[in-house]
């Protein structure tokens, strides 16, 4: 069986994990099989949003256990240092290849989602999560630490002493908690449900002004302000007057859907 589907419809790139009897826990095969379907989307122009979401009741329970077979059988800095896509390894790909694609990424957490599952999630754009959902940042169990991408990505969305705390004990917490940390973007009682919605609306915005908006956050959040005042007016003058923001206008003024092909 694969280990991640891929079904698109109506520009909505839905990706499922698909190991649930396992709770979607990342073997070698799941974390070669996540980075394959990112990649393949990242050139789709046909596609508006992702929704990432995990079959069964669980999204992701973390690094399948066994893994860690293949680090005791080897020479851990063999494994980890190699730099496989850019500036990262494999484990720390399956996490940013979420945030690299051009467009908007929804993640869907239900069940539990620790460990990698976490950091997979975190690579998302918004992450959508049942209130009941059970959380960590799980590698202190291990005694390791975070090593997937998660700490390029949690001081943007958690105040550092909530990071520190989650990643020193290991500690469970909720969606609900989640969301007070803001790890979660908000709670939902039918998360992938919710996800669908939110990737329909932003499927119905202009594809052009979508894909400027999240590379400007992106920039935004790794850039000084100087820089990120002179990106603004260079995306906004690329998207004035060309067809998708003359088809948003004029969808407006006639009070119609637009069409944007």
């Amino acid at each position: 069986m694969p280990r991640v589907t891929t079904t698109i419809q109506n520009h909505i790139a839905h990706v499922e994990l698909t190991r649930s009897d396992k709770m979607n826990a990342v073997d070698p095969a799941m974390l070669a099989a996540i980075i394959e379907a990112g990649e393949a989307l990242r050139d789709n122009t046909d596609v508006r949003a992702v929704v990432l979401s995990g079959q069964g009741d669980a999204f992701c329970a973390g690094l399948d256990v066994a893994s860690f077979a293949a680090l005791a059988g080897g020479d851990p800095m063999d494994i980890m240092m190699p730099r496989t896509h850019g500036p990262s390894n494999d484990y720390q790909h399956v996490c940013m290849i979420w945030r690299q694609l051009d467009v908007p990424v929804i993640a869907v957490l239900q069940g539990v989602c620790f460990g990698a599952g976490l950091q997979i999630a975190s690579g998302a754009d918004i992450r959508i999560a049942a209130p009941n959902t059970r959380m960590s940042i799980l590698e202190m169990k291990w005694g390791l630490v975070p090593d997937m991408g998660g700490m390029v990505l949690w001081p943007a969305l958690m105040r550092a002493d909530v990071l520190r705390r989650l990643t020193y004990t290991g500690e469970e917490f909720t969606g609900e908690a989640a969301e007070g940390y803001g790890l979660v973007t908000e709670v939902n009682d039918t998360p992938l449900e919710r996800a669908l919605e939110l990737a329909k609306l932003i499927a119905s915005k202009s594809p052009s002004a979508v894909r400027a908006g999240k590379a400007l956050v992106t920039y935004a959040l790794e850039n000084a302000s100087e820089a990120v005042l002179l990106e603004e007016s260079r995306a906004q003058a690329s998207l004035i007057g060309k067809p998708d923001q003359m088809e948003a206008v004029m969808a407006n003024v006639q009070k119609r859907p637009p069409n944007f092909g």
